[in-house]
């Protein structure tokens, strides 16, 4: 039986559909993640699968259980971290997990091998008040409160939005070590780089699922011939792309722009030669391989 089943499930707040026909499953032990910028739909499937929204149409099921009609037994199962910053800013760090060992009927010292690798980076200031604990800090006891019930099923709201890049990587390091205990997770990101580190991934835009596989498949999925163009100044680079009519879509992708074309023989001497006459200077026209970003930006146009 799957972990997580969603069923053609839509939503509306009045005219705006926040989800449309979405339907997916999660396997037991799996890291799924869902992959999508802001506004497409992640939080409030997230707040539907947690029993604090009611779809419109479709049906879920986590571990079996309704999310409407059984939400009592199913928020036992489940750890929920929102996206933004929900413990009590008031309490110190001890405080806000023995409070939310409480609720669950249970104590940080049952299972406190639970929390023990992400706690331990934050028990020298369990005495601090949460609110002046740094980004990072403050995600990782957010992490610990979702998992000190021992759930079955654990669902995070972009957990790394806001945080550094060194607190980015090693909050995937916990995730990755919370897998191999059998927890499913469920994830949400608009950082593409991320999705890799997950065992399947879905891309969402406004509320619909575009593609759904493990990212190597999406991946090798790509369609099209995929180029790299680099100068000295970027985004008079990207405008002057954009007038060349071989291709079919520009992207800027860092410092560089990505570039697909109508055919698959762009002629890069060419496209070379009319970028000098644009007056750019340090071209540079190359094959790239695609990304996880590159196929998200391909389905979009399609």
């Amino acid at each position: 039986m799957a972990a997580v089943t969603v069923d053609h499930i839509s939503k509306h707040y009045g005219s705006t559909a926040a989800l449309r026909q979405a339907s997916f499953e999660v396997d037991p032990g799996e890291l799924f993640g869902l992959i999508g910028p802001d506004g497409a739909g992640k939080t409030t499937l997230f707040r539907i699968l947690t029993t604090l929204l009611i779809p419109d149409q479709g049906q879920v099921r986590v571990r079996g259980y309704d999310p409407v009609g059984e939400y009592r037994k199913l928020r036992r199962l489940i750890g929920y971290m929102p996206g933004d910053f929900s413990l009590y800013g008031d309490l110190t760090v001890e405080e806000n997990l023995d409070f939310f060992a409480t609720i669950f009927d249970t104590t940080i010292e049952a299972n406190y091998h639970l929390i023990r690798d992400i706690y331990q980076q934050i028990e020298p200031f369990k005495r601090r008040l949460a609110k002046n604990l740094s980004g990072g800090m403050q995600q990782k006891l957010a992490l610990s409160c979702a998992l000190i019930h021992k759930p079955e099923v654990l669902i995070l709201d972009e957990p790394t939005t806001g945080v550094d890049a060194v607190s980015r990587k090693e909050f995937w390091d916990m995730l990755l070590k919370l897998k191999q205990q059998g927890i499913t997770i469920l994830v949400s990101t608009p950082y593409m780089d991320e999705a890799g580190l997950c065992d399947r991934v879905a891309l969402i835009q406004q509320g619909q699922l575009m593609k759904m596989d493990a990212p190597a498949r999406i991946i090798e999925a790509f369609p099209k011939k995929l180029w790299i163009a680099k100068a000295d100044h970027p985004y008079r680079l990207l405008l002057d792309l954009r007038e060349w009519s071989d291709l079919a879509a520009v992207y800027p992708f860092g410092d560089s722009m990505h570039l697909t074309a109508h055919s698959d023989d762009l002629d890069e001497t060419r496209l070379k030669q009319f970028l000098r006459e644009r007056n750019h200077t340090s071209v540079e026209v190359a094959r790239a391989n695609p990304t996880i970003e590159d196929c998200f930006m391909d389905l979009m146009n399609q």
